[in-house]
């Protein structure tokens, strides 16, 4: 496996934020009607969710999966990962929609659309990191 720097794990960190904050804020303010109450839930993510994923990210590199089966280096990893992102994420934005609405409807609304459209951009964010050298000493092989 490549070694992976904080660097690295930082940098994913704050790409991911920026797409999905303006995700949330997009989604929020259709969802409401009302630009800033998206803006607001966008915005209130971008603490929790930044620490929330970072130490994904970390409990993921630490995770070994070749003694599964699946190679650490896949797609199925990455779907992995991306199932798991988007339990967590979509936990946090329900909490902070309801908290910022005060509307458990609206809430649950956010994220059943949430998980559909975070899925898609994580996956991609995933494959288009795997093929970025930043922060890695070596890399051994890249997925086709």
């Amino acid at each position: 496996m490549a070694d992976v720097s904080y660097k690295r794990h930082i940098a994913k960190t704050i790409t991911w934020r920026i797409l999905g904050t303006l995700d949330t804020i997009m989604l929020s303010w259709i969802i409401i009607g009302n630009p800033l109450a998206g803006l607001k839930i966008g915005l209130a993510e971008v603490t929790t969710k930044t620490v929330l994923y970072y130490l994904h990210e970390r409990v993921w590199y630490k995770i070994n999966f070749s003694k599964n089966g699946i190679k650490l280096e896949s797609r199925k990893r990455h779907i992995a990962k991306t199932i798991t992102w988007r339990f967590i994420g979509t936990l946090d934005t329900m909490t902070l929609a309801w908290i910022i609405s005060g509307d458990s409807f609206v809430a649950l609304q956010i994220s059943f659309v949430e998980v559909v459209t975070k899925m898609i951009l994580y996956y991609l964010h995933e494959r288009a990191w795997y093929k970025i050298n930043f922060g890695l000493s070596k890399r051994k092989r890249r997925l086709k």
